[in-house]
């Protein structure tokens, strides 16, 4: 599924990290360039520099080719305006906004071209169960199309990994870890990363069960 997300603030980038890691085709609008260089090295997820309110970088970006977009800024204006853009100029199928302020709800349907308008309070998971349109849920969320599971689990003081570096974990087989999230953050996985207590990671894999995810860091 090739997927275009708007706004890399947490939301936006957890998105992109856990879609990727199901192996879709992701790519990633920013328009803060700060933010951009921030997330140079972004696993599998294609990064450009733009706003996405601006037809032409929506273009850029693909979104002519996108089975998928979601409008995740932190302006709820500016999400209206891409979903309108995304549905009515590009004629993409599947178009998901995030409601920043719950005053506007109304605002997100399918005059301006939200398919899936997912409030704030919504959680992560069910947000892209939602946008994906997935069906089943198990774990966290099984990506129907990828045939796989996303699965979480919270580093604490007792957990086995705690103080470990991701390289020195063995992860089980078809399993990666898509995102750490730590102060409220998503980082960047790579083997050097040390975990430690608080941080929350989200894993993505199509052999693994939840029982052997927990055996391997808890």
């Amino acid at each position: 599924m090739k997927v275009l997300i708007a706004g890399a603030g947490r939301l936006g980038t957890q998105i992109a990290q856990v879609l990727s890691a199901a192996r879709n085709d992701v790519t990633l609008v920013e328009y803060d360039d700060d933010r951009v260089a921030e997330l140079d090295g972004l696993n599998q997820v294609r990064v450009l520099t733009g706003d996405a309110c601006d037809p032409g970088t929506l273009e850029r970006a693909g979104a002519f080719a996108c089975d998928l977009v979601i409008a995740t800024t932190g302006r709820d204006e500016d999400n209206l305006v891409i979903a309108l853009l995304a549905k009515g100029r590009f004629g993409v199928a599947r178009v998901a906004a995030h409601v920043n302020d719950a005053e506007n709800a109304w605002l997100f349907d399918e005059r301006w071209g939200v398919d899936v308008a997912v409030p704030a309070a919504t959680p992560l998971i069910s947000l892209i169960e939602e946008a994906t349109g997935a069906t089943d849920t198990v774990a966290l969320l099984r990506l129907s199309k990828a045939g796989v599971e996303v699965i979480e689990t919270a580093i604490t003081a007792r957990s086995r990994a705690a103080g470990r570096t991701l390289g020195e974990i063995q992860l089980p087989a078809g399993t990666v870890v898509a995102t750490v999230v730590r102060d409220g953050r998503p980082t960047v996985p790579g083997p050097g990363v040390r975990l430690l207590p608080g941080d929350e990671l989200l894993l993505v894999s199509h052999e693994a069960t939840e029982r052997e995810i927990h055996a391997a860091f808890q």
